[in-house]
């Protein structure tokens, strides 16, 4: 198997990270991605011992979406999360961008939004961790156009490439593969249907093979996290759905 499996903890509020990461192991994930406060974790020490007790990694640390300026306490909170990050030793920070405006998009505002991914990515890179950018429909870049626009504004900052999305703006996703391959530094899963999330093979999004082929084709050996459906589904039954997706087609 060329990936690591992670799953997204998105949609756990206040989690006994004992017992739901032991459930993940089981369930033969190799990871997870956090989005929990640090006073809901606790400190890097902690989090730690817990995963090496268990047998899991911790795959990426999420922080709050950007916004437009790097002297705010959003982009202080992000620092901290960075920090956090190194702490465990975890090499991927991601982070979605703004909402959207009720406007269009101007080249400024993709000006300013590269500033700060950029000073975020800078400040990181000692740390020894990556940051990602998560291209996300309804926010500030929402077409494939102003996506590709973006990337190129960026030096430092990678990407976070989640397919879900990509088909959302109809952008063939071979071809944005290839245009993003030497910026794909983490990926995520996801499906939808009728514009809901739901668990994988549920939704809209049927081309994960090819997807994953492709992923592999360019190189990437790195983590696959999947984002589980906004359902009333138990967690226990989410976390079994998306592993044994994965499973179907052979990873």
């Amino acid at each position: 198997m060329a990936f690591s499996l992670a799953y997204s903890t998105l949609y756990w509020q206040s989690p006994d990270l004992e017992k739901e990461l032991t459930l993940l192991k089981k369930s033969g994930w190799h990871g997870w991605e956090t989005r929990q406060s640090l006073d809901c974790l606790g400190s890097a020490y902690r989090v730690r011992r817990i995963c090496q007790s268990i047998g899991i990694e911790v795959a990426a640390v999420c922080g709050p979406n950007v916004t437009l300026s790097t002297i705010d306490e959003v982009h202080e909170i992000n620092k901290r999360r960075i920090e956090f990050a190194s702490d465990l030793e975890v090499s991927i920070f991601m982070t979605k961008g703004p909402g959207r405006f009720d406007r269009s998009t101007t080249n400024q505002d993709l000006d300013q939004m590269a500033v700060v991914y950029e000073d975020l990515a800078v400040y990181a890179k000692p740390l020894g961790v990556t940051v990602a950018f998560h291209p996300h429909v309804n926010d500030l870049v929402d077409s494939a156009s102003e996506w590709q626009s973006f990337m190129r504004r960026l030096d430092q900052c990678q990407l976070c490439f989640d397919m879900s999305h990509a088909i959302h703006w109809g952008y063939n996703l071979t071809q944005a593969v290839y245009d993003f391959c030497d910026r794909i530094s983490y990926v995520h899963l996801h499906d939808y249907k009728d514009n809901n999330s739901v668990q994988l093979g549920e939704g809209m999004m049927c081309g994960y093979p090819a997807f994953l082929s492709t992923l592999k084709h360019i190189g990437y050996t790195g983590w696959i996290t999947v984002c589980s459906g906004q359902t009333n589904t138990p967690v226990r039954e989410k976390i079994r759905i998306n592993r044994t997706c994965l499973k179907s087609i052979g990873y």
